[in-house]
C-alpha cells in the first residue's frame, strides 16, 4: 500500500536497455514528477553523501579516483557478476535511496510520481508504488541499444542481457506494459492511454489546482495498444474532494498533431534596457504534436537538417519550449531536460532579427519554473563558443556566469556537466536554491 495518500505513484521497471527512460521523460511531459532511482545511487555513492564511507570501508581503498570518489567501474567489475558482493553492495545503498525517494516524493507539487528502478520489484521500493509499469522490448532489440547507444562490446551486452532477472517475471507483476521496440510514435500513445488510466482513477478525485496535468485522449484503435495487468497492488487513499477545475482534456492525436500545444505567457526576469514585456514574447512548452514544427524550425535556423522523427526521439531525453511573437511565429527554441535535480539547457536556436533580450529572459523564467516544480537545485546553460556576444550577456543579465568544469565543486553536477558537454561549449551556470535536497541524503 502506497505510503503517501495525497501521491499517486508509479513504478516504472524492466531489464536493460528496454527504454524505461524514455517512458520516464515520456511521463514527465504529461505532467508527472519523474525520479530516476539508479541515478540516486550514484549520488547516495558521492563523497560526503552516506553510502560513501560503507562502501569505501567494504570494498577497499582502491575503488577510488585521484580525486577520492568512487571509481564505479572499479566497483561494477567487482560485483557484476558476484552475487554475494552486489548483495552487500545493495544492502549499503537501497536503503539511502529509499530514504532519499521518499523526500523526494513528499516534497513534489505533482500527485502523480513516476520512479524509475531496474530492480523495483525485487526490494522494498515495490511497497511505495501504487501501480507497475513494466516496459518490454525483444531480446534483439536491447542487444541493439547496447550496442550503438551505450558503446559496450558484443560480449559485453551478451553478459548485461544473460545477468537481469527474467523480464517475464517482471511482466507477470504489472498492471501495465509498454511495448517499446523502436516505434516511439506507438511508444508515446501507449504512455497517453495509460495516464489517462490514471486520470480517470486518480486526478479526477483530488484537486487539480496549480498541476500541470495534461490528458490526451485517443481513438478506439489506439486504446489496444496498452496491455492491462491484474489490479494495481492498493487504491490511493485519495480524499474525495471535488476537483478546484476539471482536468484538461487535449485534443486527440491527429489534431495536436496539427495544433500547437497548451501556451503559458511568462513574464520576463530582471528586464535590461528595453523591457522584454514590449516584444510580446510568450512561451509554450513543445509537445510531440508541434514535432514537425519543432523540426523544421531547426532546419531552416541551425543549419542542419532535422525531421519529425528526430525530435520524437529526443523528447526521450529532453523538453522543448517554444518562444512566439504576437503573430504565434517562432522567433526562438530551446532545448532543456532536468535529470537528478539538475537542470540542463544544451539547445538554443534563434530567427534572425529575434528579440534576443525578450526572447532568452522568457526561456530563462519559464526553465526556472518548471526547475522549481521538480526540484532543481543548479542550471547549466552550454552555448556553442561562436555564440553572439549579446545572446550570452542575456544570459549573464540572468545571472548565468561562465564556469570551467573543475570550478563545479559538487561532484553530482560536474559529472552531469561532463556528461553533456565538450570542449565546443562554454558552460553557463546559476544556482536556484541555496539548500541541496540530497545532502544529506
Amino acid at each position: 500500500m502506497s505510503r503517501f495518500p495525497d501521491k499517486y505513484v508509479i513504478g516504472l521497471t524492466g531489464n536493460i536497455a528496454v527504454g524505461k527512460s524514455l517512458v520516464r521523460q515520456m511521463g514527465q511531459h504529461l505532467g508527472a514528477y519523474p525520479i530516476d532511482a539508479d541515478a540516486l545511487v550514484h549520488q547516495a555513492m558521492a563523497p560526503g553523501a552516506p553510502a560513501y564511507k560503507p562502501i569505501v570501508d567494504m570494498f577497499g581503498q582502491f575503488i577510488l579516483n585521484p580525486d577520492k570518489s568512487i571509481n564505479r567501474t572499479v566497483l561494477g567489475q567487482i560485483v557484476f557478476g558476484n552475487p554475494v558482493a552486489l548483495q552487500r553492495l545493495e544492502s549499503v545503498t537501497h536503503p539511502v535511496v529509499r530514504q532519499a525517494i521518499s523526500a523526494l516524493i513528499q516534497r513534489a507539487k505533482q500527485k502523480v510520481i513516476i520512479v524509475e528502478a531496474i530492480k523495483l520489484l525485487e526490494g522494498e521500493l515495490i511497497n511505495v508504488v501504487d501501480e507497475v509499469w513494466v516496459v518490454n522490448a525483444k531480446a534483439e532489440t536491447q542487444y541493439r541499444r547496447l550496442l550503438s547507444k551505450r558503446g559496450m562490446t558484443p560480449d559485453e551486452a551478451k553478459k548485461r542481457i544473460l545477468a537481469q532477472n527474467a523480464q517475464t517475471d517482471k511482466l507477470k507483476q504489472a498492471n501495465v506494459v509498454i511495448e517499446n521496440d523502436g516505434d516511439v510514435e506507438q511508444t508515446w500513445k501507449q504512455v497517453q492511454v495509460a495516464w489517462n488510466n490514471i486520470v480517470n482513477r486518480f486526478l479526477n478525485k483530488v484537486s487539480t489546482q496549480s498541476m500541470p496535468v495534461v490528458a490526451v485522449t485517443h481513438t478506439s484503435d489506439t486504446s489496444q495498444v496498452v496491455k492491462q495487468g491484474p489490479p494495481p497492488p492498493s487504491a490511493p487513499n485519495a480524499p474525495a474532494a471535488p476537483a478546484a477545475q476539471p482536468v484538461q482534456q487535449a485534443p486527440t492525436m491527429a489534431a495536436a498533431a496539427a495544433a500547437p500545444a497548451p501556451s503559458t505567457t511568462v513574464a520576463p526576469t530582471a528586464p535590461v534596457g528595453q523591457p522584454a514585456a514590449s516584444h510580446n514574447v510568450h512561451v509554450r512548452r513543445g509537445m510531440p504534436g508541434n514535432a514537425e514544427k519543432i523540426a523544421a524550425f531547426i532546419t531552416a535556423h541551425a543549419g542542419r537538417n532535422t525531421t519529425r522523427m528526430d525530435i520524437m526521439l529526443s523528447f526521450g531525453q529532453k523538453s522543448y519550449l517554444i518562444a512566439q511573437d504576437s503573430d504565434e511565429q517562432i522567433v526562438g527554441l530551446m532545448g532543456w531536460q532536468v535529470e537528478n535535480l539538475i537542470t540542463r539547457c544544451d539547445e538554443l536556436v534563434m530567427r534572425p532579427g529575434a528579440p534576443i533580450k525578450a526572447v532568452v529572459d522568457s526561456f530563462i523564467a519559464s526553465v526556472e519554473e518548471f526547475s522549481r516544480e521538480l526540484e532543481s537545485e543548479v542550471c547549466y546553460i552550454f552555448l556553442p563558443l561562436s555564440t553572439t556576444r549579446d545572446i550570452a550577456e542575456a544570459f549573464k543579465a540572468n545571472s548565468y556566469m561562465p564556469v570551467a568544469i573543475n570550478q563545479i565543486e559538487v561532484l553530482a553536477w560536474r559529472e552531469a556537466v561532463m556528461d553533456a558537454t565538450n570542449n565546443g561549449l562554454a558552460i553557463l551556470e546559476k544556482r536556484l536554491r541555496k539548500d541541496r535536497i540530497l545532502t544529506p541524503i
